[in-house]
């Protein structure tokens, strides 16, 4: 099912007026890919970046083109560690906040 653009906007003024949300929306992006659960990954983090200054602001602090950022995050979208690990930084440090892996028990 596809969302709406009234869900969208709602998330987006959500992560504009609360730093604790727009945190945590970015932490359930990334622990989804680290479970394994990409697509849900790559969706929540899709609906971060454009909550938080979309793909071209994104693509300027990532050093890649917007373009391959938005098919990066698109429902084919592949992307390479080593890309995925450069948008997390880039997304973490706009944030002002450090992810952490940590094993659970």
């Amino acid at each position: 099912m596809a969302l709406t653009k009234a869900f969208k906007e709602t998330v987006q003024a959500r992560v504009e007026r609360d730093p604790k949300f727009r945190a945590a929306l970015l932490i359930e992006g990334v622990q989804s890919l680290v479970a394994g659960d990409v697509e849900t990954g790559k969706v929540i983090l899709r609906d971060y970046i454009n909550a938080t200054g979309g793909f071209e602001k994104l693509g300027a602090a990532a050093k890649m083109p917007p373009k391959s950022l938005m098919r990066m995050f698109g429902p084919n979208g592949n992307p390479t560690a080593k890309n995925l690990f450069a948008v997390i930084a880039a997304l973490q440090k706009d944030a002002g906040i450090e992810l952490r892996v940590m094993a659970a028990e």
